[in-house]
């Protein structure tokens, strides 16, 4: 993910938030905001053969204490126009690839439970449920769970 594809991945992320069931919230960030939030080396693109970004996975560190260097919590989006095609498997695939190559333990999400298609992705990618965090915060004036999720790597050993 790069800077030519900021207006899609913008777009994209607008789409998930004006769904309602996709995060807490409630616009998307400046390109150099989103940019400068999410970890370089874990951040990608699903591109069609003609370009078009059709989804995208990124990561944030979940703390800088060093305990915590191998735990990140990461968002993936697929374009309306292109979910039910693989899109978010293959976006989850790749990013575990390259998240176990670095030593990632641990990668982490909260989802808002009625949000079962990502809760089904997730699980297909050997995602669990950790637990759900009740009436975590409000999202439009009204109290949302979240259920805590996590995918521990099969190459550290934990």
């Amino acid at each position: 993910m790069t800077e030519e594809h900021a207006d899609a991945v913008l777009a994209i992320y607008r789409a998930g938030i004006e769904e309602g069931n996709a995060t807490f919230e409630t616009s998307a960030p400046s390109w150099p905001d989103f940019d400068r939030s999410r970890m370089s080396q874990h951040r990608l693109v699903a591109l069609a053969d003609d370009g078009t970004v059709l989804g995208w996975v990124a990561a944030v560190p979940v703390s800088d204490r060093c305990a915590y260097a191998g735990v990140v919590e990461h968002s993936v989006y697929v374009s309306p126009d292109a979910r039910g095609r693989g899109v978010g498997r293959a976006l989850l695939d790749a990013f575990i690839v390259s998240t176990e190559a670095a030593g990632i333990w641990t990668i982490q999400s909260g989802i808002f439970p009625e949000n079962e298609a990502s809760a089904a992705l997730h699980r297909a990618a050997g995602f669990r449920v950790v637990g759900t965090r009740e009436r975590l915060g409000k999202h439009h004036d009204t109290w949302r769970d979240v259920v805590l999720i996590e995918r521990r790597s099969h190459r550290t050993g934990v």
